[in-house]
């Protein structure tokens, strides 16, 4: 695959093409939990990559890979592909336009600044017309998964943008997950993403209604869930979440404030579009009470425990193997 990447001239008059590469060059913006795995993949599928994380200790171990690892995201500004993979708005325009940001060399730009962060429409927006003035194409490719998903090979990824800079990356993107799927121009990708995840948010406080139901009426965990998971209504995510609500383990993937976050750009969303959202609205002030109640740290499968207490009851861990399809053996 071939991606042209720019150079400018120090007085940033014309523009002259990379040289077309079979292999390009890329670079990586955020080394968290989902950014290193991501990271590491493109590295075991052979590719050349650099890769920027604020805290540099957390993207040292990539080195064992072949990553090299750089000090700014500006360091970054000469590879082909960049992408990107940060908590929040305001962390993506520190690392795009901000002090040492991969858009503010004199002399570089990247070809394609694929950015997977969940973040609003409005910043998407502002970071496109900033790689624009670059020469830099930019695709908003927000991915649904964690960790052990995409250990599982089976993250998904939204994509919106130009159809000539997806065309261009869709290989890269596939090495990913399972699903890449171009979903139109501009923005429209983050909306994708926070649907996605206000269903996610509301999905899991149904299942903990209905899980406490079955438990306060003498049906145990295990056995309720194992019963939803081989009906039609059963899915890959409520077996995948059946470990959590069964043995109450919130080693998190994703965190309640970090829901609460993307409920608050759905819901903000909906009142633009004018779209009533009451089921999201009702579970967005679930989310707030969970937090009001400490439950910060955790997975957000531990809206399961508010919804116990809230019913008058106390759960124990059942402390047995629960299959969470994701596993090898699965």
């Amino acid at each position: 695959m071939a991606v042209a990447g720019r150079a400018f001239s120090q007085d940033r008059g014309s523009e002259m093409p990379y040289v077309a590469k079979d292999r390009p060059r890329i670079g990586w913006i955020g080394t968290g939990r989902m950014g290193f795995q991501l990271a590491a993949r493109l590295l075991d599928a052979g590719h050349d990559v650099a890769v920027y994380n604020r805290t540099r200790a957390k993207a040292e171990p990539l080195t064992e890979r072949g990553a090299v690892v750089v000090d700014q995201p500006v360091g970054l500004a000469d590879r082909d592909v960049v992408f990107s993979m940060v908590s929040a708005s305001p962390d993506l325009e520190a690392v795009t336009t901000g002090p040492g940001g991969v858009l503010t060399s004199l002399d570089a730009a990247p070809g394609v600044l694929v950015d997977s962060s969940t973040v609003s429409t409005q910043m998407s927006a502002l970071m496109r017309e900033e790689a624009a003035q670059r020469g830099t194409d930019f695709l908003a490719a927000p991915v649904s998964g964690n960790p052990k998903v995409i250990a599982a090979g089976k993250l998904t990824v939204a994509v919106s943008g130009s159809r000539t800079a997806f065309d261009q990356v869709e290989p890269l993107l596939a090495l990913l997950g399972r699903g890449v799927t171009y979903v139109g121009e501009g923005e429209v990708a983050r909306l994708v993403k926070i649907a996605h995840n206000v269903l996610l948010g509301v999905v899991t406080q149904s299942l903990a209604e209905i899980t406490v139901l079955a438990e306060k009426g003498g049906v145990s965990r295990s056995a309720f869930l194992e019963f939803l998971n081989e009906s039609v209504m059963g899915s890959l995510y409520t077996r995948y979440k059946s470990p959590a609500l069964v043995n109450l383990d919130f080693t998190p993937t994703f965190t309640m404030p970090l829901l609460r976050k993307d409920f608050d750009l759905g819901l903000s969303a909906a009142r633009e579009l004018e779209v009533p959202m009451p089921l999201a609205a009702a579970t967005a002030q679930l989310i707030a009470g969970a937090i009001g109640a400490g439950h910060v740290e955790e997975d957000f499968a531990a809206l399961i425990l508010e919804q116990a207490r809230n019913s008058g009851i106390t759960l124990e861990a059942q402390d047995i193997p629960v299959d969470d399809g994701l596993s090898p053996h699965a």
